[in-house]
């Protein structure tokens, strides 16, 4: 058997409740130490348990500025520190006395409160989150489970590839600084983080703590604890949800170069899917993003990606333009010279659209003794007469209306020019932008 030694109960040494030991009674406490002398100094540390959730949406935007406000909500322990001669007691182990909730109603604790928060609450599960402990010289740590719920300044301009700094904001809420004088205990020191605290969406960088004072023009000026914390964004969700897309959408509009032009169907159907893929991508992201009045990085790039893919489809309306346009001046070139020898009207518009000038010209160095095959002179004979009714108005234009006018012939020579041009401008705004906003 177990032999149980009985503790001794040192509950039967006071003569007296507790109250009576720390004479509360004896003192009116709804008034702060040292009342009517200079500020009484309470300092404050800050160990932040959790850092539960960041919310863009679920707030009123403010349409009037270039900010968003938000919210956080944040599990923390906040402690206060501070002297009360009234509280001293007679001691001879100068051990301090710790108490629960219950004394902390009869006693003057700091009226701390929470700047800009929404909600918070202090945890009662089982009993009241609270602690208070009195040393035998008046010193009083006073210490209390919090949630807060608070708001916070964000600038979505460069979303997604942003950071946001949000702060949470203590103050006394009756007493100035001539009453008293919150600072942070140790400084930087005063704020402990719990090493496993970790956002789905962002990466939490650092935690500084500030101060200064705030000015009410009706009360006067307070002291104010600052908690900052800055959040970088996690980019590869929106890589996989935004940016690849849209960049694929943009590459697959360039397939329509390598189809032949008389393909209407194929090449039409490609630029209107792509440019209704597009405009989804863009719904969805602004779908899940903060109305707010200004342009975010992400819009840029989508909107810019969504110009490209439209431009693909003008592209290919150019080339089927041009290309009915020069189909009815070589039909009406064969109505002026209707003799064409029996040469088929598709070989007509290949030649027609082949040779140049300086091709058609040279035709008239043949001789007769040279083995030419008589279609191939009948086929040679259709282009010579083609190109001198316009040899006349093409020697007037310089070496840029020839170049034009080859392009122009040969609509083949716009899809070449944009399977470069495209590629080449979307890449180099790819890296301007990366360079900018990353």
């Amino acid at each position: 058997s177990y032999i149980y030694k009985k503790n001794h109960d040192v509950t039967k040494t006071w003569k007296g409740k507790t109250e009576h030991l720390l004479r509360v009674d004896d003192h009116d406490f709804t008034m702060r130490p040292a009342f009517g002398g200079p500020a009484i100094p309470v300092g404050v540390d800050v160990q932040v348990e959790s850092l539960d959730s960041i919310s863009e949406v679920d707030m009123t935007s403010l349409w009037f500025s270039s900010f968003f406000v938000g919210a956080f909500t944040m599990t923390l322990y906040l402690r206060h520190y501070w002297r009360d001669e009234r509280l001293s007691f007679p001691s001879t182990t100068n051990k301090s006395m710790t108490f629960d909730g219950r004394l902390v109603k009869k006693i003057w604790v700091p009226d701390v409160f929470f700047v800009h928060s929404k909600r918070s609450f202090i945890h009662d599960t089982t009993t009241d989150n609270i602690m208070l402990r009195v040393f035998p010289d008046g010193h009083v740590l006073y210490s209390m489970r919090v949630t807060v719920t608070a708001m916070c300044n964000m600038d979505f301009s460069r979303f997604p590839l942003d950071s946001q700094t949000c702060s949470l904001e203590l103050e006394s809420y009756a007493y100035t600084d001539e009453d008293l004088m919150l600072y942070w205990k140790n400084g930087n020191e005063s704020l402990k983080t719990d090493e496993k605290i970790s956002l789905s969406q962002f990466l939490i960088q650092k935690f500084h703590t500030t101060s200064r004072l705030a000015f009410y023009s009706s009360t006067g000026w307070y002291n104010r604890l600052y908690i900052n914390f800055t959040l970088r964004r996690h980019i590869f969700f929106f890589l996989l949800q935004t940016y690849f897309p849209a960049t694929l959408m943009v590459m697959l509009s360039w397939v329509s170069f390598w189809i032949d032009h008389r393909a209407v169907p194929a090449r039409v159907s490609l630029g209107i899917t792509t440019v209704l893929t597009m405009s989804t991508i863009i719904t969805g992201v602004n779908a899940s993003m903060p109305r707010v009045s200004y342009i975010k990085a992400v819009d840029i790039y989508l909107w810019v990606s969504f110009v490209f893919v439209f431009l693909s489809v003008l592209e290919y309306a150019a080339v089927n333009y041009l290309t009915t346009v020069q189909e009815r001046k070589e039909t009406k070139l064969r109505e002026r010279f209707p003799c064409t020898c029996g040469i088929p009207h598709s070989k007509t518009m290949m030649l027609d659209g082949n040779y140049s000038e300086s091709d058609a010209n040279s035709l008239a160095g043949y001789t007769r003794n040279q083995m030419v095959p008589e279609e191939e002179k009948q086929e040679k004979m259709v282009v010579h007469l083609a190109m001198i009714n316009e040899s006349n108005s093409s020697r007037k234009r310089g070496l840029k209306g020839h170049v034009g006018l080859r392009i122009i012939q040969n609509t083949h020579a716009i899809d070449k020019y944009s399977r470069l041009i495209f590629p080449g401008t979307y890449i180099f705004f790819n890296l301007i932008y990366w360079s900018v906003f990353s």
